[in-house]
């Protein structure tokens, strides 16, 4: 049985036989983190085990949960004892949610090739709103049937924050699973030569496998469509600048929310309170129907209207209209449009305003 574990520490993966006990489990994970006392959560969202009732003998296979492939959330006795009382005297964290770069937008079926290179803060110049408007006063939508508040986890700006935000929400880490996510696109083009055609693609299909798998390519629609199949999972990808959404997969009994902001993807969460430990964060939903009405808790509401007051402060860049230039050749043009031609014909990938 192998399974990833997330700690205070960050994500680390553990390989023990299915014969084990619960007791060599709990060995294994205090090794692997350093955590000596702890309760263990797993599944999306994370639910927890009874610890309390498992005796230390119970083999894992009849825990009645298999948990290979799962992730598996380690809470400190200490973390635990600050939910117990989320008010009291919190603050948010400065790298709970990191300040937006500016950025106006469209939407991912609108430039299917994936959304524009991402920019470093040091090239966001068209700013409105105070610098570090954001960090310093982070929206927090309350999200009262998940207990919680709906907040932006901010990816880095390296041009993997599709896959970094969505890895986050269905594979646990930004970070792991970003290789990953980029192999299940190429294999499925391959897979699917009939459909992921050089005319769709607009460049040759093993062209386009050798360069989605660069850390360097950026991800968009045709990457949302292919990894919502592949996890079974709707993912709404909420437009900040006129607050469209755009779902992949649509009507699957689970959903995830990206945030699109014109040349950047970020993902939303619902966390027990502002400033939580991002290992407890929620960023996938339950979605019930009742009849004709769909109920994920409030968190699609939550989350338009979180990306609602990132547009009120402007957080967004405008990529038809703002003038860019290419870093590694020094040659200008206007808009993404420009930006994603130039990209295709000579193969560079670096640009700022």
């Amino acid at each position: 049985m192998r399974c990833r574990v997330r700690g205070p520490q960050g994500v680390t993966s553990i390989t023990i036989d299915d014969t084990a006990t619960w007791s060599q489990l709990r060995h294994e994970v205090s090794e692997k983190t350093g955590v000596p006392d702890f309760d263990l959560k797993y599944g999306y969202p994370p639910k927890s085990f009874n610890t309390e009732s498992i005796d230390g003998d119970t083999k894992i296979a009849d825990l009645g949960v298999n948990l290979n492939g799962e992730q598996v959330v380690v809470v400190p006795h200490n973390i635990q004892h600050e939910f117990s009382h989320p008010m009291s005297g919190t603050k948010p964290k400065s790298e709970a949610v990191k300040p937006l770069p500016p950025q106006d937008l469209t939407s991912p079926p609108q430039h299917q090739r994936g959304d524009f290179p991402d920019q470093t803060p040091a090239q966001n110049t068209n700013r409105t709103s105070k610098p570090g408007d954001v960090e310093t006063d982070p929206p927090e939508i309350p999200v009262p049937q998940l207990d919680g508040v709906m907040v932006l986890r901010v990816m880095p700006d390296d041009n993997s924050c599709m896959f970094r935000a969505l890895s986050s929400a269905v594979l646990g880490s930004a970070l792991d699973g970003m290789t990953e996510l980029r192999s299940v696109v190429a294999q499925t083009i391959q897979a699917k030569p009939d459909f992921y055609t050089k005319g769709m693609l607009e460049k040759e299909p093993a062209d386009y496998c050798r360069w989605i798998m660069r850390e360097d390519s950026w991800g968009g629609g045709i990457e949302l469509s292919i990894l919502s199949e592949h996890f079974d999972i709707e993912i709404s990808s909420i437009n900040v600048q006129d607050l469209r959404i755009d779902t992949f997969n649509e009507g699957k009994a689970t959903r995830c929310l990206l945030v699109y902001s014109g040349i950047h993807y970020d993902v939303c969460a619902v966390t027990p309170y502002a400033g939580a430990d991002p290992g407890m964060d929620r960023k996938v939903f339950d979605v019930l129907k009742v009849e004709d009405e769909e109920m994920d808790g409030g968190a699609l509401e939550a989350a338009k209207t979180l990306c609602g007051e990132l547009q009120k402060r402007h957080y967004f860049t405008d990529t038809f209209g703002f003038d860019i230039k290419c870093n590694q050749c020094g040659e200008g043009g206007k808009g993404q449009q420009w930006a994603v031609q130039h990209a295709t014909k000579t193969g560079h990938m670096d640009f700022g305003e």
